[in-house]
């Protein structure tokens, strides 16, 4: 006889059952709320809780006018939530993001197709007006977040100075890196609640710490006279068939930087399509050996040495020998009667090797040295080379005589136009400046301090120089085709065998030009140099006509008025 269980005992089981496991529901509910409700309170909050940065405004960079060289504007960055994107609109979105924001359609529909995210980037610097027709076309999932972009109204005008800005709004070159905190300010952030939909939710806190924009940089560089030595560089370096150049103008009572030029110049609206050797501001990075340029220290060393004088008259060959080698002069001439003067103007680097030989290489060494060689600029230039100076003790037998004609030394342009600036100021050398000031928290504009200034070597010993770089530029020297009429100008040619890093030996040469004007009262320095130049090599040749165009540019922009003096009479031949 069958018989059935005791309902009783069935209840029983099913309360004791259902009590274990309401018990367990309940200490999981205590966990929860009670012992650990901070900590998915927490989590919520965390999850809630949305942290935006608020980018500050890049400052502006400016020639010493105010001109605007790199500026910054408001852009908008857009983005788009593709898992929201019906897979049916997709083409007809691809299509219109496409014409709105210049890429492809298949970028466009390629971003659209990874559905695995939420966040796709479509464009950065996007106009805010293209943004808001964008916006307003009803694109599901489209967002567009404020930011800046980085422009430069003067495209390549001193490119490789000023630098540039990369996507993460750091400086990436020249001026820009350099001062890279100074204009980039401090970026503020926002602190908000938002719901799944990314929307603030009503009555919760906010927190805005506002941005700190950047500040202005004023540069010393003048665009007007920055455009014209560019100009004319990059034309005498198609003429010549030459690899690269240089020009660097500055004012001589206070070493600012009026241009600095580099041919081929980098295009600052294309800096990502440029090969990465244009990034480098070669007038103060690349070093060269100057040749006959460098002849004036010499000059001054042995001026100040008083062991000879412009009118000392030297027995030349158009040889010499030193220790293994035998050196010559540019070219072949009877031994003559010369003096250092004419030697100078003709760039005799026989006569210069036997005016070094009167005070030794040490004495040498020490003036290379208290001009600025082997040593990294001041004033602030970004990117800025010590160049190359060996320790005399170091030199070879025929180095001891190549150093005082400008082999077997390596300088920069700046490194050499701050030589002829000291000449040009009386004998006292001030550091190179190329930031003319900054604007302060309220926007005021601070000028920069004047560049240290040294004594290198005596007034009298600059104005000696002074007459025989005029004599250089007269129609017994070198340089004739640097002369400016109605001005007095002071200058030295210089020809150079160039060093190839590439080749590991010497090829080619090194064509350059420095000078002042007026010679009797100096208001500008001007440096062109000419690398590896296929029409011509001869400094007097190539780089004196370049010298030429930039000064009388300079001289005209600037105001200066000719002195209306002459030349003094001075003896420049043996005999005379």
């Amino acid at each position: 006889m069958l018989r059935l269980g005791s309902p009783r005992r069935r209840i029983n089981v099913g309360l004791i059952g259902m009590t274990f496991i309401l018990s367990i529901f309940a200490g999981r509910l205590i966990q929860m709320q009670g012992l650990d409700s901070k900590v998915y309170e927490a989590r919520a909050a965390s999850q809630r809780l949305q942290t935006q940065q608020i980018p500050a405004k890049r400052g502006t960079i400016t020639d010493v006018g105010g001109h605007p060289l790199a500026v910054t504007a408001e852009a908008r960055e857009i983005a788009i939530d593709p898992s929201v994107v019906p897979p049916a609109a997709r083409p007809a979105v691809a299509q219109a993001l496409a014409a709105h924001l210049g890429r492809s359609e298949q970028e466009m529909a390629a971003k659209l197709a990874v559905t695995g995210t939420r966040y796709q980037l479509l464009a950065r610097d996007v106009d805010p007006g293209v943004a808001a027709r964008l916006l307003k076309g009803g694109v599901p999932g489209l967002t567009a977040k404020k930011i800046y972009r980085r422009l430069y109204p003067a495209g390549d005008l001193a490119g490789s100075l000023i630098g540039f800005v990369g996507d993460e709004g750091k400086g990436l070159g020249g001026i820009e890196a350099a001062k890279n905190s100074l204009l980039a300010g401090r970026d503020g952030e926002q602190r908000a609640e938002t719901g799944r939909d990314g929307q603030p939710i009503p009555m919760t806190s906010t927190q805005r710490t506002a941005p700190v924009d950047g500040r202005d940089v004023r540069l010393t560089i003048d665009r007007d006279i920055q455009w014209a030595a560019q100009r004319a560089l990059a034309a005498q370096v198609k003429e010549a068939g030459a690899s690269s150049g240089t020009v660097i103008v500055m004012d001589v009572r206070t070493a600012q930087i009026i241009a600095m030029a580099n041919a081929p110049e980098l295009d600052l609206n294309n800096w990502g399509k440029a090969p990465p050797g244009l990034y480098v501001n070669r007038a103060a990075a690349d070093v060269f050996e100057p040749g006959s340029t460098n002849k004036v220290i010499t000059a001054a060393a042995t001026l100040e040495a008083g062991v000879v004088s412009p009118d000392t008259v030297f027995q030349v060959k158009d040889n010499i020998k030193c220790y293994d080698r035998v050196l010559r002069d540019a070219h072949p001439h009877p031994a003559e009667a010369m003096t250092f003067r004419e030697a100078m103007a003709q760039s005799s680097n026989v006569a210069t090797i036997m005016a070094a030989r009167k005070i030794g290489s040490e004495r040498l060494y020490r003036m290379l040295k208290a001009f600025g060689f082997g040593a990294t600029p001041g004033g602030g230039v970004p990117g800025a080379s010590a160049g190359l100076l060996p320790d005399y003790k170091t030199w070879s037998g025929s180095q001891s005589c190549t150093v005082a004609y400008g082999q077997g030394v390596s300088v920069t342009a700046l490194q050499m136009a701050s030589v002829y600036q000291t000449i040009a100021n009386g004998g006292v050398k001030i550091e190179p400046q190329i930031v003319a000031g900054t604007t302060d928290a309220s926007g005021r504009f601070v000028p920069s301090a004047p560049g240290r200034k040294t004594r290198v070597v005596s007034e009298h010993t600059a104005k000696e120089i002074t007459t025989m770089l005029e004599a250089a530029v007269s129609a017994q020297g070198t340089g004739e085709l640097a002369a400016i009429p109605g001005y007095r100008v002071a200058g030295k040619t210089g020809t150079a065998d160039r060093y190839d890093q590439q080749l590991g030996r010497y090829d080619g040469y090194t064509a350059s030009f420095a000078g002042f004007s007026p010679a009797d009262a100096p208001r500008l320095v001007v440096l062109s140099v000419l690398q590896n130049p296929k029409n011509g090599h001869f400094g007097g040749q190539i780089a004196a006509p370049v010298f030429k165009d930039v000064m009388t540019f300079a001289i005209k922009s600037r105001k200066i008025p000719p002195t209306g003096s002459t030349a003094p009479a001075v003896r420049t031949r043996a005999g005379q």
